[in-house]
């Protein structure tokens, strides 16, 4: 694993940034796994500037989400979905059926899942994911517990997750309480891993996920077992790294 801390949540959304445009350069036709929350932000910020400069083409690359709600529809203000059209997809030109996000209302939950693994993995699986990683260490929405899924799935946010995420949401009553999330077998399929994470609360996660131990109550330590992750950090997130 290699770790960048930077200086403040800038510089590190900018060191992401250029790790994702060094992997489009590279291979236009990559197929990303793409992180939605707080800390992405900066880095889809920073990877629209470096588009309209002329220095990026999305025309034929691919995507998958990691995750959405379940219960809320692709119009929802809250949905991951819009999430990533709103910050990412309508800034740059990527085609939309070139965009794949889990369908948060869908009637048969389990084909959803199925179909899901089955897409990425017709695709040729995911060329880099991005993560970002919860307060409680959780990666995508796989939440910690005595055994983590392999494959997508319908998960129970935990109380940790919703409060944590009832920033986004005009009341804590709003958060929906359970999400679809792709799996840890996925994720660890991903030829290569970018890891962020911002801030002090992310700091007692960040020390637990690289501590030489894998614990399924950390589902973030599972990525040392990785052949190519490279974790991105501020100096905050990396406050409690020996």
């Amino acid at each position: 694993m290699r770790i960048y801390i930077e200086e403040n949540y800038e510089a590190m959304s900018k060191k992401a940034a250029l790790l994702v445009a060094s992997q489009v350069i590279i291979n236009p036709k990559s197929i990303l796994g793409l992180a939605t929350g707080g800390t992405p932000l900066g880095m889809y910020n920073c990877l629209v500037e470096m588009f309209h400069d002329g220095e990026l083409d999305f025309s034929e690359i691919k995507t998958f989400n990691l995750d959405e709600y379940y219960g809320l529809s692709k119009e929802d203000d809250q949905s991951y979905y819009g999430y990533m059209n709103e910050n990412f997809f309508k800034h740059i030109n990527i085609l939309k059926e070139n965009t794949d996000i889990p369908n948060g209302k869908a009637e048969d939950v389990l084909k959803e899942c199925e179909a899901y693994d089955e897409k990425i993995k017709v695709s040729g699986g995911i060329d880099l994911q991005i993560l970002g990683i919860g307060s409680n260490g959780h990666i995508g929405f796989n939440e910690p517990a005595d055994k983590l899924n392999v494959k997508t799935h319908l998960v129970n946010l935990s109380q940790k997750t919703i409060s944590d995420n009832s920033r986004f949401f005009a009341n804590k009553e709003d958060v929906p309480k359970q999400a679809i999330s792709v799996g840890l077998e996925t994720i660890m399929k991903s030829k290569k891993i970018i890891m962020l994470a911002s801030g002090k609360s992310k700091a007692e996660a960040i020390k637990a996920m690289v501590s030489g131990y894998v614990d399924t109550h950390i589902p973030a330590s599972i990525l040392q077992t990785h052949s190519d992750v490279v974790l991105v950090v501020d100096k905050e997130a990396a406050s409690l790294i020996d």
